[in-house]
């Protein structure tokens, strides 16, 4: 891999040479991308999640052929992406995916993209404030957005409604629920974080390990194993997939379930559910229906920000599938920031102090430990008396 970094302008990158990887889909790029390698995506408004697992791939450069920050909603990814020192070249156009391929040795100067000495594109290289403007700019627009999701949404429920007011037609699912707590896991922003912040709760209730995808690779980098992995299967690895959990397919209302052909190919079995809302809500569907007595969402999608950066247009399945629900869910999206656990120095000292104290009543109490500091005293007294003697 050769990497190199020759000059700064106006706080970013604009000489920098290195491997390229190149990818259409984000979610596919970052398995195979490796730190210091240039990341070649076509990816409008990159949305917070996959600018975190960007980010954790720590890229020497980020070249999009899409536009990362159009201005229709303050998607924040590309904001996380400079502000943690990965600069992004944007809206290169088509060409890049046309002359550049895997593996390929590129250099980014300026605005332009080069091979072997030769121009390939040329883009717009983002500045922090740049993108800070964009996205200010584009919090005046939530409103409308906000208009146009609520409307969506109730022509939604009029279609859905059937998943609030009559049963769900559960496919056979061997992995048992009733009388346990269910945690699911989604690949969702801070979800790794808020993951982190519930082993003390995995470890003393022993949860269902419910994964959501990608949500199936953030379990087994904690240590964990999960029981179930719900979802199309595109944005987990194989790894995940061939752990032992039961896989359960997401299938469309019309029928198809892509994420079926995948399996078939690695030769696993697995169960297809066609349901018309997410995989999200075919998680916590399939624990309430089977007798979870407590969910526990990690990652889950809520605000407004979050569905549109999923370019979801509403959210009926979500919002009545957590009716359905009720108080079976907690919601553990953001527990990492709600309590952050830190020992201070007078936390220490505390409870050296409390050590001393221990000891000292233990010495006064003990009849064995007294004599014995009789004894150590007394032969004390007798070596310095020799002592004395010999001066």
């Amino acid at each position: 891999m050769k990497t190199s970094v020759q000059t700064r302008k106006n706080g970013v990158q604009n000489n920098v040479q290195g491997t390229a990887r190149v990818d259409a889909r984000t979610k596919n790029l970052v398995k195979r991308l490796k730190p210091g390698e240039i990341a070649v995506i076509d990816h409008v408004d990159i949305d917070r999640v996959s600018a975190e697992s960007l980010i954790e791939c720590r890229p020497a450069f980020i070249i999009n052929v899409a536009c990362s920050v159009t201005g229709n909603y303050p998607n924040l990814g590309p904001l996380m992406i400079a502000a943690s020192g990965i600069p992004i070249l944007d809206e290169v156009g088509d060409r890049v995916f046309e002359e550049l391929t895997e593996g390929d040795e590129v250099e980014v100067i300026g605005n332009g993209v080069y091979r072997d000495g030769e121009l390939v594109s040329r883009g717009c290289l983002l500045t922090l404030a740049e993108i800070e403007m964009r996205v200010e700019s584009s919090k005046r627009r939530l409103g409308r957005h906000l208009g146009d999701f609520a409307a969506n949404t109730m022509e939604l429920l009029e279609a859905e409604k059937e998943i609030l007011l009559e049963s769900v037609d559960l496919p056979s699912i061997n992995t048992r629920f009733s009388g346990r707590h269910a945690l699911v896991v989604v690949r969702g922003h801070d979800h790794k974080s808020d993951l982190r912040s519930l082993k003390p709760y995995i470890r003393e209730t022993r949860p269902v390990l419910v994964a959501v995808d990608g949500g199936a690779d953030a379990l087994l980098e904690m240590g964990y194993k999960p029981d179930m992995i719900v979802g199309d299967m595109d944005s987990v690895t194989d790894d995940a997939l061939k752990s032992g959990a039961e896989l359960v397919v997401h299938g469309y209302a019309d029928g198809r379930a892509p994420g079926k052909k995948r399996l078939e190919e690695l030769g696993l079995p697995c169960t297809v559910f066609h349901y018309m809302g997410t995989s999200e809500d075919i998680a916590m569907l399939v624990a309430f229906e089977k007798g979870s007595e407590l969910i526990a969402l990690v990652g889950g999608h809520n605000s407004l920000v979050e569905f549109l950066d999923k370019d979801r247009k509403g959210m009926a399945s979500t919002f009545l599938v957590r009716l359905r629900v009720g108080t079976t869910l907690v919601d553990a999206k953001g527990i990492s920031q709600l309590y952050q656990a830190r020992a201070k120095a007078w936390h220490l000292a505390l409870v050296v102090m409390v050590a001393l104290l221990v000891m000292v009543i233990v010495i006064l109490l003990s009849e064995p430990v007294r004599q014995l500091i009789s004894v150590l005293a007394l032969r004390f007294e007798v070596w310095l008396m020799k002592l004395q003697s010999l001066f």
